[in-house]
């Protein structure tokens, strides 16, 4: 809030410039019309009683009588501009919902007039016609000046240019998707800095009304579907998709219809989007990133329920440097806590978010950072008693599947007797409401470190059965872009040259954005049903031999022609695909208020077996062992590890969904998997 003043601060002196600019220009106005309205010097009616008396008057005595009508004209007219968000708009990027505001500005401004010069009719009359004449003039001049000074700008900086940049401007030929609104602005963008973003020569639209139109000089040429052959007849290098609307399935149809014609493909910001310092996005265009392949429609947000037990309250976030928990605290900030508490055991990741969020909300934003471990009870403790968080999101846990099948103590201690250490100490500190982030890979565990996610499951609805604290676990998939996912190593392969590796040819995942996944995580603790297991709607599996080719041609590459793909086989704990409900809750799942939100109905525990197995698995997490494995599977029946690793790098189990396939199997699924996609 506080940069916020500063920067509207700073500010000021343009704005009352452009104020000061805008009242001589309506007075000059108002001057030229009463010379259009008054041509003949002649013609104006006084209002003397019942009675009209007619007779002739010159244009200065007109000036004369209108003069002292300034006084509230120009105030008006200020006032309206000012609370109408005029001078918010940046003239450099303005279009016709700008031109259409100024214009609807200048009506309101007219009507105030006249409706002022009723109520003073007695002593003072304006001339309706020189208002209305004056009014389209006022909107004239002022887009007019902002327009003539943005037109001198572009050619200063053109002049600027050396004569070799301006020809290679020339000589990119771009194909823009979108005949809308954003893309006039992206067809404006390209042709006043065209050195940095190339030269528009044919548009596509799938409202055929369109076909054959101009936007600002650029044909429109066909609709979407046509993109491959308007690349090779236009010679086409560069595609800039420019509808911003454009969400979900649609915009991955289109990002591979325009992968598929090996140009470069970007995507236009939003034309009002801003960075953290209040000022437009750099450029207006953007790389394609990972994140639009997975493209979701957008999620729609109870931010009332989320405000109500987030604003002014004190709120914990484990975890905090990690790459949900980070979200997580980014999404909070906005709900304007009394405090956040960022905490983690790495300091670094931390404090570099800590720095992120003053940055943008001020050095004085109640942030703080604490460096601790959910393993220390005596220092969770500490913390409760010091800051006295009212909501706690835990998101602290090893989640790294085949690094935990070697250390799967390290597991136990950390997820579920971590988890533990703070349910217990948040409880004893009376915290209103306790968030545990949980994973798909909990349900029917093959691997160690679903199978202590299932335990903290487990530990929320006793906990939530047995405390005053409202307790709820939120269950969902991977998440795109985080620490140890498939994505950055995709990339990172790729850069090297490859080959990219993948475990199994038909191995499928969940994704879901960072974002995507700390609003819903938000959106499901305000739903506040004690003792939950929320699901989120993960959409659809995603093949990732799919996303790896997509992955390949995002970066100008043909799969299995310039970047290999290597099949290495299953990892121990690995499954064919992820489950987010077990078989018996398939039909039991209940609907929320939120569409894409679900609850699993509760688990039968067995209280007193579940804490002496648990003190069990205590002991047995002192050594670094199978008895380890034997201990989960004591607690979680349906865990059925996958620890065998065979010769040709599969991995069997007894049971699950792994599968076991032979080198053989591999090569010819893998063959397979090249003649679909060609």
């Amino acid at each position: 809030m506080k940069k916020t003043n500063e920067q509207l601060i700073k500010g000021l002196p343009r704005r009352i410039l452009l104020m000061l600019l805008d009242c001589g220009l309506i007075v000059l106005c108002y001057y030229i019309a009463i010379l259009l309205r008054f041509d003949g010097a002649e013609g104006v009616v006084a209002q003397q009683g019942v009675a009209q008396a007619v007779h002739q008057v010159s244009r200065q005595e007109v000036i004369t009588a209108m003069a002292p009508m300034l006084t509230f004209i120009l105030p008006i007219y200020m006032a309206v501009f000012w609370f109408g968000g005029l001078y918010e708009i940046m003239w450099e990027y303005a279009g016709m919902r700008d031109l259409a505001r100024l214009l609807c500005l200048s009506g309101l401004s007219t009507g105030f007039i006249l409706l002022a010069d009723m109520m003073l009719r007695g002593t003072r009359a304006i001339s309706a016609s020189v208002l209305i004449i004056g009014a389209v003039l006022n909107t004239a001049a002022v887009a007019g000046v902002r327009f003539f000074w943005r037109m001198m700008r572009a050619l200063l900086q053109y002049s600027r240019s050396s004569p070799g940049t301006r020809r290679a401007r020339d000589t990119t030929p771009l194909l823009i998707v979108g005949a809308g609104n954003a893309g006039a602005w992206a067809v404006n963008l390209c042709k006043s800095k065209n050195s940095n973003f190339g030269n528009p020569v044919v548009i596509v639209d799938d409202d055929l009304t369109k076909k054959n139109l101009r936007v600002q000089g650029v044909p429109v040429r066909g609709t979407i579907s046509d993109i491959p052959e308007l690349v090779r007849k236009y010679h086409i290098l560069e595609i800039v998709i420019a509808i911003t609307t454009l969400k979900g399935e649609r915009l991955r149809e289109v990002i591979n219809l325009c992968n598929s014609t090996h140009c470069r493909v970007r995507m236009l910001n939003d034309p009002q989007a801003v960075d953290e310092s209040g000022k437009p996005v750099v450029a207006g265009l953007r790389e394609l990133n990972t994140a639009d392949f997975l493209s979701r429609d957008e999620i729609q947000l109870n931010n009332a329920q989320i405000s109500e037990y987030l604003h002014d309250k004190v709120v914990l976030v484990t975890g905090g440097g990690g790459s949900i928990g980070s979200e997580l605290c980014r999404q909070i900030m906005r709900y304007s806590p009394r405090q956040l508490l960022i905490f983690d055991i790495y300091e670094n990741c931390a404090y570099e978010l800590e720095m992120e969020l003053r940055n943008k909300y001020g050095t004085d934003a109640p942030i703080v950072t604490l460096v601790g471990s959910i393993r220390d009870k005596h220092r969770l403790d500490e913390v409760f008693e010091t800051y006295h968080p009212s909501v706690v999101f835990h998101a602290a846990a090893h989640k790294h599947v085949p690094l935990m099948e070697l250390s799967p103590a390290e597991a136990v201690k950390n997820n579920v007797f971590g988890t533990k250490n703070l349910l217990t100490s948040a409880a004893e500190h009376d915290v209103e409401r306790f968030v545990q982030l949980s994973t798909d890979k909990a349900v029917n565990p093959t691997n160690v470190m679903g199978c202590t996610k299932r335990i903290c499951e487990m530990l929320i609805q006793t906990f939530a059965s047995n405390t005053t604290m409202k307790c709820m676990a939120v269950r969902f998939g991977n998440v795109l872009g985080s620490h140890g996912s498939v994505i950055p190593l995709f990339e990172e392969q790729i850069k090297r040259g490859g080959p990219v590796t993948i475990t199994h040819p038909d191995i499928v995942r969940y994704f879901m954005t960072i974002t995507e996944a700390a609003q819903l995580v938000l959106q499901a603790g305000g739903l506040a049903k004690s003792g939950s297991i929320y699901v989120l709607d993960m959409g659809e599996p995603v093949r990732i031999m799919d996303l790896a080719n997509r992955l390949i041609r995002f970066y100008g590459y043909e799969p299995g022609v310039d970047i290999p793909i290597e099949i290495t086989g299953l990892r121990p704990g690995e499954k064919l695909y992820e489950e987010l409900m077990l078989d018996s809750e398939q039909d039991k799942m209940l609907r929320t208020a939120h569409n894409k939100i679900f609850i699993a109905p509760p688990m039968d525990i067995d209280l007193a077996r579940f804490y002496t197995e648990l003190q069990n698995l205590q002991t047995c997490a002192e050594h670094n062992d199978e008895s380890v494995v034997l201990g989960l599977q004591r607690i979680v029946g349906r865990y059925h590890p996958n620890r065998k690793l065979n010769e040709d790098h599969t991995v069997s189990a007894a049971h699950g969904n792994t599968a076991i396939l032979s080198k053989q199997d591999l090569a010819k699924a893998i063959a397979d998997t090249g003649n679909k996609e060609g």
